[in-house]
């Protein structure tokens, strides 16, 4: 255990970041398991939508540093590419 003050400190903070790091990827991935789901069930249009949403997931995980940008950038492309199959 830390002695010093700002180091109490930090450990608060990184608990904190965790956290928030952890609930913003499971938001992510939840996003992902939606247009899977549709993307299994050959539905277009549910999985454009879900698309959307997976889109703006991603980019705000990105935008808030839990996802390096690239990573994020192959995700994105991975599902659309994939939503784009469907016939």
């Amino acid at each position: 255990m830390a002695n010093i003050k700002s180091a109490k400190k930090r450990i608060l903070i990184d608990r904190r970041n965790a956290e928030r790091n952890k609930a913003i990827k499971s938001k992510v991935k939840t996003a992902i398991k939606h247009v899977n789901t549709a993307i299994s069930a050959n539905d277009k249009a549910a999985a454009s939508a879900a698309l959307t949403a997976a889109v703006k997931e991603i980019d705000k995980a990105a935008r808030k540093g839990v996802f390096h940008k690239k990573t994020a950038s192959r995700k994105v492309s991975r599902l659309t590419i994939a939503v784009n199959k469907i016939a």
